[in-house]
């Protein structure tokens, strides 16, 4: 599509945007990669992900993290409070105690570790504690959803991990927040091919 209208053009990038996707000035190659990441053709991002359990040594460029945090920042949320919490575990003792509280899973280990939490007391709506725990855990798990494409369409690879002890995960980022999943992401030792998935025949209950 040419965006021949600047309207259009701000239509489509609020000004409240490009902040959060450029936090810093980009380098002139910077942006080059950043406009291809933002104009990737999400379907494809979709379906050609695939977890990844082996991680090259490789730190991740700051760019990109931030752009994986805008991503979950864009992720729908119970009216829009966004009842959730994202915990960037960067030290390495710390990611060998949350290896132990994953189920010692070794993957747990990669460049980027993510933790995502509820964070229920954000959701001012009027709504029993149940429910807006409930949302919460959605919003959570919504974000993390899209900081997983994100990444795959920045040329990396992840790894989401639901199995841990949510009482030591707690104790390894120091909060009372309930972990909801924790994404693990780096760039792969090698690309994998998407397994076959269902036939939607299969999946879709028409009632």
């Amino acid at each position: 599509m040419i965006l021949e209208d600047n309207r259009i053009f701000e239509s489509m990038f609020p000004s409240d945007v490009l902040p959060k996707v450029y936090p810093k000035e980009p380098t002139p190659e910077e942006k080059s990669e950043i406009d291809d990441v933002l104009s990737s053709n999400i379907f494809n991002v979709m379906l050609n992900r695939r977890s990844q359990r082996k991680f090259e040594e490789k730190e991740i460029e700051g760019w990109k993290i931030d752009i994986i945090f805008a991503a979950a920042d864009t992720a729908p949320t119970a009216g829009g409070f966004q009842g959730f919490e994202i915990y960037h575990l960067k030290n390495t003792q710390l990611k060998q105690s949350l290896i132990k509280a994953a189920n010692s899973q070794p993957y747990v280990n990669a460049p980027l570790v993510l933790i995502f939490c509820s964070n229920s007391s954000r959701i001012k709506l009027n709504f029993d504690a149940e429910v807006l725990h409930k949302f919460s855990i959605q919003d959570a798990t919504l974000a993390a959803g899209y900081a997983q494409l994100a990444a795959h369409a920045l040329g990396l690879s992840s790894i989401w991990i639901g199995m841990f002890n949510e009482q030591n995960v707690k104790e390894v980022i120091s909060t009372d927040l309930e972990p909801s999943s924790i994404l693990c992401i780096g760039y792969p030792k090698k690309m994998l091919v998407p397994k076959p998935k269902r036939n939607l025949t299969d999946l879709i209950h028409t009632v």
